[in-house]
């Protein structure tokens, strides 16, 4: 593969000069046009030591206008990111809609180093470039644009680069022992970098590979490339608005239908016992009995740097509230954070939707509510066509790899449906109407929510069966009574705190 690269390209300062006006406007004024854009940019630098990857970076911080510009490195985990799972850092990062991102030692680096010096296999590699894979196709499918560099050198211009800036006085500082390690490994280094860039090189994300030996000619390749990634993104945007806007029109000889529930399948949500209840001194003892084992394994699980995520989802008016603030009785106030979902606010609708969630994702040892979650992409976006179908079918797939992240980084993660019968939440309705401090509850939202009853059931029946999983399961909570709902939900979460301290003292 580096064979085929372009080694020992070169550009005259002339060349280069007489073109860097023209490139430097013209990227200019992309930027400026950017920042109306619906789409973020993502440029990734890899490459070997030497090869010029910082250069760049300043280069195009220099040539653009830095305000609209994030640029971020990364390297050991620090003891905040280290309490979260390690994508959590990438996700916080992200540049928003209408910025440029760019990345040095990014989430390329681990997979790359650590089987470089043996930590992991082969396969084990490849599992985490699958997740790469996974991680940019969810934000290319959002419409962000992702250029990669790889940033490369021949042993000797390795070797010559590395040795030109330790004897500069002024650049001696760039070099380190490390550097010289990774010299010694060339060989090794390389091979795992050509499976590493052809196992993510991607149609959404492709790798771009760059001769770095000569500063001109490396520069004029990395801006040219990105003005006209730029340029054919905004073409593809256009494109696809249009394809949107002629699917809207309504053909003439129909009418508009609202959303049909999907017939194909009984619901899930049917096979449930809706008279289950507890009440009176049997609730009171329950209740009791289980606060005191939440109050004492959440304690345990801080202990132990145990994080637990709990999320809400459920019916208007199923107690999903309530439910929550007779858990978090049990809690130190200092220890747990309830997160109230809504409506994006427009910082957040700048990102991909997945991202407010990852933010909020806590340090090792809190416990973080979902009052709402991201099922709200594959729930309500759905069912009111804020979203494509497209984007809300392959929602599944991206809430489950989310999940599966946040367990395997060893936090607890239990996700509840409260499920209410329609004639109940009737009852609720009415009565929240008729109380003064529950009015504010009751919204012309939650009518003409309840009108399509079944179109819901349909979007839950199928979020059930598609994000169920054996790392994230749901538990679909009886919520007539809401007594039973509390003892059911808090039984739930001390549960499976008790698994995964045992599991951990294992």
């Amino acid at each position: 593969m580096f064979e085929a690269a372009e080694l020992g390209r070169k550009i005259s300062r002339e060349e280069f000069d007489a073109m860097a006006p023209v490139l430097r406007t013209e990227l200019l004024d992309l930027q400026q046009r950017l920042r109306e854009a619906d789409f973020p940019v993502i440029i990734v630098f890899g490459g070997v030591d030497g090869a010029g990857k910082n250069e760049t970076a300043n280069l195009l911080n220099e040539w653009m206008d830095p305000r609209w510009i994030v640029t971020r490195a990364y390297g050991r985990p620090s003891d905040e990111e280290a309490d979260r799972p390690e994508y959590w850092r990438y996700w916080r990062d992200l540049p928003p809609k209408g910025k440029i991102g760019m990345f040095l030692s990014s989430w390329y680096h681990r997979p790359l180093l650590d089987r470089v010096h043996g930590v992991i296999s082969i396969p084990e590699m490849d599992e985490l470039l699958e997740r790469i894979v996974h991680f940019e196709k969810a934000l290319a499918d959002e419409g962000a644009l992702i250029i990669k560099f790889w940033m490369h050198l021949s042993e000797k211009a390795q070797k010559k680069r590395l040795k030109k800036l330790e004897d500069d006085p002024l650049t001696a500082w760039q070099v380190t022992d490390v550097d010289w390690q990774h010299f010694k490994m060339y060989d090794k280094f390389v091979g795992t970098a050509e499976r590493l860039i052809r196992h993510t090189s991607k149609g959404h994300a492709q790798w771009h590979l760059v001769e770095g030996a000569d500063p001109r000619y490396r520069s004029a390749v990395v801006l040219n490339t990105i003005k006209d990634a730029i340029l054919k993104h905004f073409d593809e945007r256009e494109a696809v608005k249009k394809v949107a806007a002629e699917l809207k029109k309504p053909a003439k000889s129909k009418k508009i239908e609202k959303p049909k529930a999907l017939a194909c399948q009984p619901s899930i949500l049917s096979s449930l016992d809706m008279t289950q209840s507890v009440e009176g001194e049997e609730y009171n003892r329950q209740i009791q009995e289980q606060r005191g084992r939440l109050s004492q394994l959440y304690r345990k699980a801080k202990e132990r740097g145990v994080s637990t995520v709990l999320v809400f989802e459920g019916w208007d008016a199923a107690g999903k509230g309530g439910t929550i603030r007779r858990m978090t009785n049990a809690l130190n106030a200092r220890d747990y954070q309830v997160i109230p979902i809504a409506a994006p606010t427009e910082e957040e609708r700048a990102q991909h939707y997945l991202w407010r969630f990852w933010r909020h994702l806590s340090r090792a040892g809190r416990v973080t509510i979902f009052d709402r979650s991201w099922y709200g992409r594959v729930l309500v976006e759905r069912v009111e066509g804020f979203c494509t179908e497209e984007a809300w079918r392959r929602a599944y797939g991206e809430i489950n790899d989310f999940e599966e992240q946040i367990v395997e980084a060893g936090h607890v993660l239990c996700k509840f449906w409260l499920h209410i019968t329609a004639e109940e939440q009737l009852a609720r309705f009415n009565q929240r109407s008729e109380i003064e401090y529950k009015k504010w509850k009751l919204t012309d939202e939650d009518w003409r929510n309840r009108e399509k009853w079944d179109v819901y059931e349909a979007a839950v029946n199928d979020m059930v069966e598609k994000t169920s999983t054996g790392l994230a399961p749901w538990t679909l909570v009886e919520a007539n009574s809401k007594s039973f709902a509390r003892v059911k939900v808090l039984r739930t979460v001390c549960d499976s705190l008790e698994a995964a301290l045992r599991k951990k003292r294992g």
